[in-house]
């Protein structure tokens, strides 16, 4: 079972946010089951408080959390879902990373550890959420 996790949730866990408890014991049994993963959308939003890349790939690697580049499969899914999102009248209030992010869980994961934001399950039905009352 593969977990790919979204950025709010790695943000609690890094910066100590109310839950971060419940989401760092929910990403310890996700590991048990299989991998953690984070796309480059993630990294890149979690990575800006770290001096440097190493210091960051080794804090998540310490999290049991890989880096996972994106694939042409989930980069395509991600735009035609969000020329959707747009032509259904969709405010520019969620931007292409978020649907990045759920499409890379969508393809390159069983499942995304984050909270429904709303646009998941309107536009990834299939994708499976993993929280910490799941």
């Amino acid at each position: 079972m593969r977990t790919a996790i979204d950025s709010s949730v790695l943000l609690c866990i890094l910066r100590r946010q109310a839950g971060w408890e419940l989401w760092r014991a929910t990403l310890n049994r996700a590991a048990e089951e299989g991998s953690l993963a984070l796309c480059p959308v993630v990294f890149a939003e979690c990575s800006i408080g770290f001096a440097n890349v190493d210091e960051a790939l080794a804090k998540f690697d310490g999290l049991c959390i890989a880096y996972d580049p994106i694939t042409p499969a989930a980069a395509y899914l991600a735009g035609q879902m969000f020329l959707r999102y747009r032509r259904e009248g969709g405010p520019r209030q969620q931007l292409i990373p978020d649907f990045v992010i759920a499409a890379h869980a969508t393809v390159q994961a069983d499942r995304l550890a984050a909270l429904d934001r709303g646009y998941l399950r309107t536009y990834f039905p299939a994708l499976a959420l993993l929280t910490p009352s799941t």
